[in-house]
């Protein structure tokens, strides 16, 4: 495949994965604020946008998976390994985290939103970190 192909085809993935990201993020915010904003209490309409919410998100990881067997192989790699990184960090952080919920060192409940923040930030660090040792 030539370089301008490979290219184009880099550029398709990465926009499809944008658009189901960003489709991702709003039916995650019509699943969480829809009740408080829109609906109420109707626990049907809640359920309907959770399940979209899902299946939208396995569009994401689709997306996802097209997108990382578009690059090249030094890309994968940097992928893989930073997507290695993030499970082991955010597994040990967040079963920690419980843990510290359920007997009580912490005063709070443990929520998701840290956990995914952790995730996030883990994510990006380590990619900017393996981008930098292979390039």
């Amino acid at each position: 495949m030539n370089t301008f192909a490979m290219n184009t085809t880099i550029k398709h993935t990465i926009r499809g994965l944008a658009i189901w990201t960003a489709a991702w993020l709003v039916s995650t915010a019509m699943a969480v604020f829809g009740p408080t904003f829109l609906w109420g209490s109707n626990t049907l309409l809640s359920a309907f946008f959770i399940l979209i919410n899902v299946g939208v998100g396995v569009g994401m990881v689709m997306a996802n998976i097209r997108y990382i067997l578009s690059v090249d192989e030094m890309l994968q790699k940097i992928q893989l390994q930073a997507m290695g990184i993030t499970l082991g960090i955010t597994l040990i952080a967040g079963i920690a985290y419980s843990i510290a919920d359920i007997t009580n060192v912490i005063s709070q409940d443990a929520e998701i939103s840290f956990l995914v923040i952790l995730m996030g930030l883990t994510y990006i660090t380590a990619s900017a970190i393996l981008n930098k040792k292979y390039k």
